[in-house]
Formats: structure tokens, sequence, C-alpha cells
């Protein structure tokens, strides 16, 4: 069976600045996802959009997606109503085990969690996994298996825009990527309290192509590539946030960078998210697209799996380096 896995690579010991105020009232870009089906026109303007998003920020959000907002608010109603549950039922799903198909914790063994708890589980294909969710609330599966269906559509869409905009074929790789992983973590936040660190989970990248996030409220902060503040993600209603993982780097040949974010305690209220993070399956490899490969564009980046990030875990969890760092082939 294959196994369960912590949704990032490990932060690195480096010096992340805090938010500043300039950075509190900056904009992320919001993608108009309905205009990739717009036509051609629309399409590559979209696309063009989509591209720029992803080289200078490593993130954007998107709206007009065609998941409808009673799919979005019955994922978090069941994460809610999840964490909420009485010990014995969420208990029957701990582990620190990653090779778990479904997993539930509390504590900070992947080495970036401050203050959350955790159920991660797989979703894709939703026949082979639905079983193993909980029983408990009893719509958990019907509402979650829904939103997983409509944020792996979305993963398609996106990854095909994305790929394009690197100027690889249309379809590229469409096989394995829609064969591909997809988990969802869900995460729970306690309100901030002064008595605590007002990080809930520390900085990271994520390890795969591509993370697709819903939030309850704020409380979500990433770094941009073109900044070296931390910006807070707003919650735009009907938005979805995406960012770019460790091994769409490796793709890319190094032309897109996996984004550092962290999670913030809100000050107002308890906070949910729900991450769905995309990639290849579990033992296939990931390397840098041939077509980005040549004289001037020497490959960067070693090739790795899933299966890889699993085995870099255990002996990384007291250095915090970030996975896509140990993948980089040296040329000095």
């Amino acid at each position: 069976m294959p196994a369960c896995f912590l949704p990032a690579s490990m932060a690195g010991q480096m010096q992340l600045p805090r938010a500043s105020p300039s950075s509190m009232s900056r904009s992320l870009p919001v993608i108009n996802l309905g205009r990739l089906s717009e036509g051609p026109a629309k399409r590559a303007l979209a696309i063009q959009d989509i591209a720029r998003a992803c080289r200078e920020q490593g993130c954007f959000q998107v709206v007009n997606h065609g998941v409808s907002k009673s799919v979005t608010k019955g994922a978090l109603e069941a994460a809610t109503e999840f964490f909420e549950l009485a010990p014995e039922h969420k208990e029957l799903f701990a582990s620190a085990d990653i090779g778990r198909p479904i997993r539930y914790d509390t504590s900070s063994r992947d080495g970036i969690s401050k203050a959350r708890s955790f159920l991660k589980h797989y979703a894709n294909p939703l026949e082979d996994w639905v079983q193993h969710w909980p029983m408990h609330p009893p719509s958990y599966r019907k509402k979650m298996g829904e939103y997983a269906v409509e944020i792996q559509r979305i993963y398609m869409q996106l990854m095909d825009a994305i790929l394009q905009g690197l100027g690889l074929r249309p379809l590229y790789m469409q096989e394995k990527i829609e064969k591909g992983v997809q988990f969802m973590a869900l995460n729970s936040y306690p309100q901030f309290s002064h008595r605590s660190d007002k990080v809930g989970l520390a900085a990271h990248s994520d390890y795969g192509f591509l993370t697709i996030l819903l939030q309850s409220s704020p409380g979500l902060e990433v770094m941009p590539h073109d900044d070296n503040t931390w910006t807070p993600v707003p919650v735009i209603p009907g938005a979805l946030h995406v960012h770019i993982g460790d091994h769409l780097e490796v793709l890319s040949n190094g032309q897109l960078k996996s984004l550092v974010h962290r999670a913030i305690l809100n000050p107002d209220e308890a906070r949910i998210s729900i991450a769905s993070i995309h990639s290849l399956s579990k033992n296939e490899k990931v390397s840098c697209a041939k077509e980005l490969v040549d004289e001037e564009n020497p490959e960067m980046y070693r090739e790795s799996s899933f299966q890889d990030f699993l085995d870099f875990l255990p002996s990384n969890i007291n250095n915090y380096k970030r996975f896509v760092e140990s993948l980089k082939i040296d040329r000095a």
C-alpha cells in the first residue's frame, strides 16, 4: 500500500524576515480560470498571466474555477466537524508512521509543525482511497470526496497551462499527471494566544508539483520570489490559493521556483486549511524536462520520486534542509 506522507519539505535554516507594513497591503495575482475555456485568444492570455505569476511570485489565486460554493463550504464543514470529534474517534487514525494511508497527529514530529492538529490522506483516484477515510462525521466521505474530485480537475487544468507557459507541448505528461498522487492535508490551528508562538507551521516549501489550498480565515503567509518579505494571503470569497512545489522547480529545470510559505495563528479565531498536494505516483521519477535542457541551460537537479522524498525525511528532521536543495547538482 502506498505510503502516506508529510505535505511539505523541511524548512531551511534561513533567516526569513517578518512581514513588513508594505507587504501587508501587497496584492497577489488573481487569475480568472474560466478564460482557459473561452477560446484560443483568451486562453493564450490566461496562460501568459499564469506563467508570469509562477515565474515572478511562485503563487496566485484562482477564481471562476467551477467549484461551487456548496462544495468548498462542505469541505470546510467536514474538516471542522472532524477536528471537533471526541478524542476516541480521532485517535483511531493517530500515528507517527508516515507509511500509513491515513494519519492524524498533533505533534511536531515533522520538524515544522508548531501548533496544529492534522489529518492526511490520499484522494486520487477517489475510489481507491475513500474507504480508508473517517466514517465520522457521517458526511465526511461525501463532502470531502466531492471537493477532492473538483480540485483534481483544477490541478489538471493548471498543470497543462503552466507547462504550456514553459513552452512545452499541450497535454505534456498528461497521463502520468492524471494518475499521480493527490492527498488532502487538513490542518486545524488554534486561535493565537500571547502565551504561545504565533507561528503555527514554520517556513517550508511543499515537495510536489502544485498545492491548491482552501482556508477558512487568514493565516497563510508567502514569500514571493520578487520580494523578501512575508506577504499574507487574503481570503477572497470563492478563491483558491495555488503555489509551486519542489518537483515543479525540478521539472522546469529551475525556470520556476518552489514557494516558501508558513502559517500564522489567527488572533481572532481558530483556522482550518485544506491543502491538496499533487505530484507523480510514488515511484515515478521527476526529472528536468529534456526540452528545457541544452548547452546553455544544463540539467540543474537530480531526478527524484515521492519515495525519495519519504526517504529524505527521517534524516532531515534536525537538519531543516528543503528537499529541493538536496536535489541540486553542484556544477562549481
